[in-house]
């Protein structure tokens, strides 16, 4: 009897070859197409569902042109902080990435069910499901992680800044230059010690920035804390009780100001901080300049802060210790040192530096010196990659432990200012300390002389020397800044900021 023998295919491969080499086809295309509509939305489905396909991709490439043409007409920068700092815009972000999400996974699941092989199993099937799992989760994973930070985008913006403009304050316009006719815009910023074991805020550090809006050049001046004779405005309530400021010797100090509106409260209107008014105001005589804004920080959030930013890096030019207070004339309680040198300082000990002042040569005022320096530091660190990965962290800090009463509706405008002073301005600084004013018996006009001159600085003079030689004589032009004694006193004059460190 005659063996049965398998058929061949014209090309010599029995019915198993056909049946090997049609499923590697089958398996080829699903990984094809599975990976076609990770890639592209809807992409892998138009083989199998043409129209949906077809409505899927072509609703992604309208959006993506869309998107692209308000990036092009508006500034890829300007278009992103719009986004960024609405509330009503991250509202309805929020929506519309979960919805494209969810079609674009389902397309991925949809492609990758339509092109399974039939009859798959064991490893093969193995594979292609992890496939198109892992696929759907490289779509997921981003946009998940979109929609978390808008919402705590959304929520810091709700939390930390004010809905309304403060009386008086500088508005920026709606033009394409929202600051456009603006000049300066002046902001305080008070750092407090408010803590459980101390009565009310007391400003731990006063600083006023003062923002050239065109340039993006800013001057920051220094108020010390222990300052006396603090006058008020005649529209500052506590005016009535102190006619002729604040001056009863080494008892009314700056620091003693926000208790002092907080324990009138009755003078100030209903619905204000009178604390925060009436430090605003004396800042505002102490300087001569209007104040448009201010921002409060607690200092104890200050730990968090830079431990969310992974730590600060600063030179520090002399020891410092920790956890040290001066009681009876006596420095007690000192638990350690920052030694002198660059440091890697995390959260705790960048706020014993920038606190310290019990072992210090001159006390507030070196103190005050390395506030400045810690300024700088974390301003030149800030790394927009570092702060996205650490950024739900520091949102919380600063919705924990920053208020600031600049509208929402203002903060694209303010974003674009920030941009202008890290792109072309310079910060420098203006401390006022023991070097160049007298803190106890301070004079105002010559405070206010040296704030104008530091904002509006004189224009540079010529000067001429000549040298002679025996066989020529030659004259050479140079240009000397001029130099005002009212900042170029003793160490603590008119500087960039950064050399402070």
């Amino acid at each position: 009897m005659a063996q049965s023998e398998t058929p061949e295919s014209p090309h010599g491969l029995g019915e198993r070859g056909l049946n090997a080499r049609r499923k590697a086809r089958q398996g080829r295309r699903y990984y094809a197409l599975t990976a076609a509509s990770t890639l592209l939305p809807g992409l892998g489905l138009i083989p199998s569902r043409r129209r949906t396909g077809w409505i899927i991709l072509g609703g992604f490439v309208l959006t993506v042109l869309a998107v692209l043409g308000y990036a092009l007409a508006k500034g890829v920068t300007s278009s992103v902080i719009s986004v960024g700092v609405s509330r009503r815009a991250l509202m309805i972000l929020i929506p519309v990435v979960i919805i494209a999400t969810i079609v674009w996974i389902w397309g991925i699941i949809t492609t990758a069910r339509d092109n399974l092989p039939e009859g798959s199993s064991g490893r093969p099937k193995i594979a292609m499901v992890v496939f198109a799992a892992l696929a759907a989760l490289l779509i997921f994973a981003p946009a998940a992680q979109s929609v978390r930070y808008a919402v705590i985008q959304r929520s810091l913006i709700g939390n930390v800044f004010d809905q309304f403009r403060p009386d008086g304050a500088t508005a920026p316009g709606e033009g394409e230059d929202p600051w456009a006719g603006t000049d300066r815009v002046n902001i305080m910023l008070v750092g407090s010690d408010a803590g459980a074991d101390r009565d009310g805020i007391r400003p731990d550090s006063l600083m006023v920035a003062s923002i050239d809006t065109q340039t993006g050049e800013t001057v920051l001046f220094g108020i010390p804390r222990n300052l006396q004779n603090i006058p008020f405005s005649a529209d500052n309530p506590l005016s009535q009780k102190y006619p002729d400021g604040y001056n009863c010797g080494d008892e009314c100090l700056m620091e003693y100001v926000w208790t002092l509106g907080r324990d009138n409260a009755d003078l100030f209107p209903s619905g204000v901080n009178p604390g925060l008014v009436a430090t605003k105001d004396a800042a505002s005589q102490i300087l001569g300049v209007h104040i448009d804004y201010t921002t409060v920080i607690n200092l104890e959030g200050f730990t968090q802060l830079v431990d969310a930013m992974g730590g600060v890096t600063v030179d520090v030019k002399e020891r410092v210790c920790i956890g040290c207070k001066i009681e009876g004339g006596v420095v007690v309680g000192t638990t350690g040192y920052i030694e002198p040198g660059v440091q890697e300082l995390d959260g705790y000990h960048a706020l014993w530096y920038s606190r310290s002042r019990a072992d210090s040569k001159d006390g507030d005022f070196s103190r005050m010196r390395r506030q400045r320096c810690m300024v700088g530091a974390l301003l030149n660190q800030v790394n927009p990659t570092s702060m996205l990965v650490r950024y739900p962290a520091l949102a919380k800090t600063l919705q924990d432990n920053v208020t600031v009463d600049i509208p929402q509706q203002d903060l694209k405008a303010w974003a674009e200012l920030v941009l202008r002073i890290q792109e072309g301005g310079t910060i420098k600084s203006l401390p006022l300390t023991n070097k160049n004013i007298d803190v106890n018996r301070p004079d105002y006009d010559k405070i206010h002389t040296m704030v104008q001159e530091a904002i509006y600085p004189p224009e540079p003079t010529p000067s001429t020397s000549s040298s002679t030689s025996s066989s020529s004589t030659s004259t050479s032009t140079t240009t000397t800044p001029s130099t005002s004694s009212s900042t170029t006193t003793n160490g603590d004059e008119l500087s960039d900021i950064t050399s402070s460190c």
